[in-house]
């Protein structure tokens, strides 16, 4: 490995959870060489006991633990309307394990044995998720009875909060921000994950539904996220595909 510390400004804090000790002592201190803020606990019930004393940026989350899984510990952190983007690693292969995980919340995933170098870029992508746009962006996009704030990243319905995951809200902000022009997919998946990011990754796809779930009167027939079909998917906040 490059022991090269590479210096994130703010440091970042990044908290892991991990059952097998060796891997949490590396991934803490590669972490920690690269600038990283970080704490590495072995159980899953310390994750809630810390979020709620600390300030934690990114949660890096093994799927496979003996006490509660990591599907789980996700499941009960967006239950309780924790927004902490939250990175799985899994020794599990199968796509369906990732489908469920990003439909629990997660918003990245990197399956074991992984280069810790990949972890890091995908970690950075998470962080610049929150610092996507620019001053010449449109603050404030309203459609139906919603109304989302792209610098503040606050989603209402009728005034009142509704919760987002850092994907979703992401996401959002990416068509939000091009509201009106068809993106593809790989351009979309660019714009809200980074460069990095594989383009044939189908995660932005159950992302989209997952919008739509939430903001759609009928996600089957969605008003707002609508796909054009041959290109990808495009925000209409007027309801109309020009």
């Amino acid at each position: 490995m490059n022991n090269t510390a590479i210096t994130n400004h703010p440091a970042s804090h990044i908290l892991v959870l991990d059952d097998d000790a060796d891997l949490r002592a590396m991934l803490q201190r590669y972490l920690q060489q690269h600038g990283f803020i970080v704490r590495a606990v072995a159980k899953a019930e310390q994750v809630q006991r810390l979020l709620t004393r600390e300030a934690f940026d990114v949660l890096v989350l093994d799927l496979s633990m003996p006490d509660i899984d990591g599907l789980q510990v996700c499941q009960n952190l967006r239950a309780v309307g924790e927004a902490i983007p939250i990175l799985m690693l899994t020794a599990r292969g199968d796509p369906v394990d990732r489908i469920i995980g990003l439909e629990m919340g997660a918003d990245d995933y990197l399956p074991k044995p992984f280069d810790p170098r990949e972890l890091v870029a995908r970690l950075r992508v998470l962080l610049r998720r929150q610092n996507l746009y620019g001053s010449g962006t449109r603050q404030v996009v309203n459609f139906g009875n919603w109304s989302f704030n792209m610098l503040t990243r606050v989603l209402t319905r009728h005034g009142q909060p509704v919760k987002l995951t850092s994907g979703e809200c992401a996401l959002l902000s990416t068509l939000a921000a091009q509201a009106g022009r068809p993106l593809g997919r790989e351009r979309l998946i660019a714009l809200t994950y980074g460069t990095e990011h594989d383009s044939s990754d189908r995660s932005i796809d159950v992302q989209i539904l997952r919008l739509r779930r939430l903001l759609e009167d009928n996600p089957a027939s969605p008003r707002y996220l609508q796909t054009v079909r041959g290109v990808g998917y495009v925000f209409t906040p007027d309801g109309i595909l020009h």
